[in-house]
């Protein structure tokens, strides 16, 4: 098969405008199971060395069956770029604004974690369009373990 390849044009799906967007639209992310590897790797990153994310013993003393992975790593498993959603956006993107979390469940090592965003709101501003989207966590349980939200600044001109 012969093309002419064009790199600017290499797309994961075809990005739409602001007006083709939908409220009630699903982006989930693949499921990921955490390992004692990735929590060190993100507290080397984080610089957060509180004993609770790495020593067992200390864990246990303060009533949690293992070490707690960080609050802040389990918020990353809702970067939209985990899922396709920035590339629906394209072009039109602008910047990810605003973040809020509520952390449910704590999680542990050997979790696997499914992230969804589901966009709630469409707002139409001047020239541009905020995007809000519900985030959620959930683990191998069921169990939502964190929930939020997320808002994006869109050009819609």
């Amino acid at each position: 098969m012969s093309f002419d390849f064009n790199p600017t044009a290499w797309q994961i799906v075809p990005a739409r405008g602001f007006d083709q967007l939908k409220v009630g639209e699903i982006f989930r992310a693949p499921s990921r199971t955490l390992t004692d590897a990735h929590a060190s790797a993100f507290q080397t990153v984080s610089c957060d060395n509180h004993p609770i994310h790495y020593d067992t013993g200390y864990a246990q003393r303060y009533g949690h069956p293992a070490p707690v992975v960080h609050g802040l790593q389990v918020l990353a498993f809702t970067a939209p770029g985990a899922t396709l959603l920035p590339h629906n956006f394209g072009a039109i993107f602008i910047a990810f604004t605003e973040l809020t979390a509520k952390f449910l469940v704590e999680v542990h090592a050997g979790d696997t974690l499914y992230s969804a965003l589901e966009i709630i709101e469409l707002t139409p501003l001047d020239g541009k369009g905020e995007v809000t989207t519900d985030v959620t966590v959930h683990n191998q349980k069921g169990e939502l373990v964190l929930s939020g939200r997320h808002k994006y600044l869109l050009r819609t001109a």
